[in-house]
């Protein structure tokens, strides 16, 4: 990691936050309509805080496929994986063009894949099936577990479950589903607040997972919820591309939330 700014003055008041290339501690991020500059920018600013970043839902299909691809390769020169949406998947599922998918995601550059069954119903022989073709693809296995309509939500047993089916399957890290608002979703309340009811069992339930769990937390109170609760190497996702360096001032002790349990 090069040099920064500060570094000779204010040394990070938390020590042990890993730096890339890490496999704890990451950070994805959610990008909805990042133009080639705008890219290029946050990763110039951010990159060695940012691991994943994600096109949201569908959004690339919309992109010109010489536009997505310099795209690809501007992340790809950060050491940053970039994935399509799991939405995306399951369009691709529901028009039965999976294989088809699943070797155009190689062929464009991204460097995984996210398997999910947030709006359709997935049989688990598919969405096995499907974790072994991306593998065999020469791509890592981003699996999400949880459905996106607030009324049809899995209990911590189900997601428990999904979970370990998934990692034994093969998948390398497990994202758990809040969507792009963190509201009424998952172990998020209508206003955005854990329910403990909900993450303590999840917790008990991945204990020996820990750490290829990536906790969805768009919203600020939810990051420094996660950060204070497990720590600075918490794996946070749906980060929004101008909270990054937000966020890594919260892991790292530099920001009210987490900087006051240093001096109170």
């Amino acid at each position: 990691m090069a040099k920064k700014a500060w570094d000779d003055v204010i040394p990070h008041l938390v020590q042990d936050r890993a730096i890339k290339p890490r496999t704890v501690g990451l950070t994805m991020v959610i990008d909805r309509c990042q133009g080639l500059s705008d890219t290029n920018d946050l990763l110039e600013l951010t990159g060695d805080y940012v691991d994943h970043l994600k096109l949201s839902f569908g959004t690339s299909v919309f992109m010109d496929e010489a536009l997505l691809r310099r795209k690809i390769e501007i992340v790809r020169r950060r050491n940053v994986d970039v994935y399509p949406g799991g939405t995306l998947y399951e369009a691709a599922v529901f028009q039965r063009v999976c294989r088809e998918y699943i070797a155009r995601a190689r062929e464009l550059g991204f460097t995984a894949v996210e398997i999910s069954d947030g709006t359709i119903d997935l049989p688990q022989k598919v969405r096995t099936d499907s974790i072994k073709r991306v593998r065999d693809a020469g791509l890592k296995v981003i699996t999400e577990v949880g459905k996106k309509d607030p009324a049809h939500q899995l209990s911590p047993g189900q997601t428990i479950e999904q979970v370990a089916i998934d990692l034994e399957a093969g998948a390398d890290l497990v994202i758990i589903e809040a969507r792009e608002a963190g509201t009424g979703i998952g172990v998020y309340d209508a206003n955005g607040n854990v329910r403990e009811d909900l993450l303590n069992p999840l917790v008990e339930g991945l204990h020996d997972h820990a750490e290829a769990i990536i906790w969805e937390a768009p919203l600020k109170q939810q990051q420094a919820y996660f950060i204070e609760r497990f720590g600075p190497n918490v794996n946070l996702g749906n980060v929004k591309p101008r909270d990054v360096l937000g966020l890594e001032t919260l892991r790292c002790g530099l920001r009210w939330e987490t900087f006051r349990h240093f001096v109170s």
